[in-house]
């Protein structure tokens, strides 16, 4: 039987970590990684990383096997684990619920990276509110074939739309081919209510740009950028800042001024590029939960949809029908049906 390699014991901040199996391989085709090399990038930017997933609740999204094979996503927190990881209970929409971790620190995002973790995955809500997210999340999701600069322009709209009703985004690439716009906000909304004005949003960004936007859930019907306004349903969750793609260049999802979205290439932000821009260079959201919006302006529009007969729009297929949702069929099947 084949000897397990040694460990690599990090000692950070008084807390021992061990790097089991740390010469693994975790990109191969493209570049060379291995899981050691991505414990130290998450260490190279880790304010900057936790910035974003500090005192959230976590999915961890496993690449066991590395980033060139398949991950898993488990809700629910590993045991044994060390005694100074955090966790809360979460409930989801199914009626279960999930004992889920809290990274708070440059330990525990380390031992986090060594389960396989690339991919950081909080959830929008503090640990002291679990029930009104902090954050409305816009993720640009283009349609195949569409280039980058049309996503660049849906971004700057978007950003135009939020400074009308006085909000702020924060935007990064998502380190595959979108971008994402996060917008801190009070949490005194529901995660239906915050779904809510992210469809209005995504309905006003379609009709300012009906050639490049959409807010249609059903594929046959997008084209352009997709604005998914379901990732602000509960239990969704995207990639967070500084978290790396399963892609063979090892991109990474780069935080970014406004100022840089014009010129941005995502090409450009990887594991070997971006700790010497994090060195470097103010991070770009260092400042991003100093003043949480309010909803009420896209609550406001949202109830002017829906006078106008915009119902709602369908949610994940796992999600209970909602009160005013449209047939959760395809509109293809629908006629196939009538």
């Amino acid at each position: 039987m084949a000897k397990e390699p040694p460990a690599e014991v990090l000692h950070i901040n008084g807390r021992e970590v061990r790097v089991t199996n740390p010469d693994k391989p975790f990109f191969t085709a493209q570049v060379q990684l291995t899981k050691l090399d991505l414990v130290q990038y998450f260490l190279s930017v880790a304010p900057g990383a936790l910035n974003n997933i500090r005192d959230r609740p976590i999915v961890l999204k496993r690449f066991v096997d590395g980033a060139e094979h398949e991950a898993f996503f488990q809700k629910r927190a590993p045991s044994p684990r060390p005694e100074w990881l955090r966790t809360v209970t979460l409930s989801f929409p199914s009626g279960r619920t999930a004992e889920e971790l809290i990274v708070d620190d440059e330990a525990g995002l380390a031992w986090i990276v060594n389960l396989g973790c690339i991919e950081l995955h909080p959830h929008p809500v503090r640990s002291s509110d679990l029930d009104h997210p902090a954050e409305l999340r816009i993720d640009l999701d283009p349609t195949p074939g569409i280039p980058w600069d049309n996503i660049r322009t849906v971004a700057l709209e978007v950003q135009a739309f939020l400074e009308t009703l006085h909000l702020t985004g924060w935007p990064k690439t998502s380190g595959s081919r979108g971008m994402h716009i996060n917008v801190p906000i009070e949490p005194r909304w529901t995660f239906t209510e915050v779904r809510r004005a992210a469809l209005a949003l995504s309905r006003a960004i379609e009709r300012k740009l009906p050639k490049l936007a959409t807010s249609k859930w059903w594929k046959e019907e997008r084209h352009g950028v997709f604005l998914d306004y379901n990732q602000n349903a509960k239990d969704r969750t995207t990639c967070s800042a500084y978290s790396v793609r399963p892609v063979p260049d090892a991109r990474v999802s780069t935080p970014l001024s406004w100022a840089e979205v014009p010129t941005c290439d995502p090409a450009a932000f990887t594991v070997f590029t971006v700790p010497q821009r994090y060195a470097t260079m103010d991070e770009p959201h260092a400042n991003m939960y100093e003043n949480p919006g309010k909803l009420d302006l896209l609550l406001e529009l949202a109830a002017r949809d829906e006078a106008e007969g915009l119902g709602d729009a369908p949610w994940p297929p796992h999600f209970r029908k909602a009160a005013g949702e449209s047939p959760r069929v395809s509109p293809s099947r629908a006629k196939k049906k009538s």
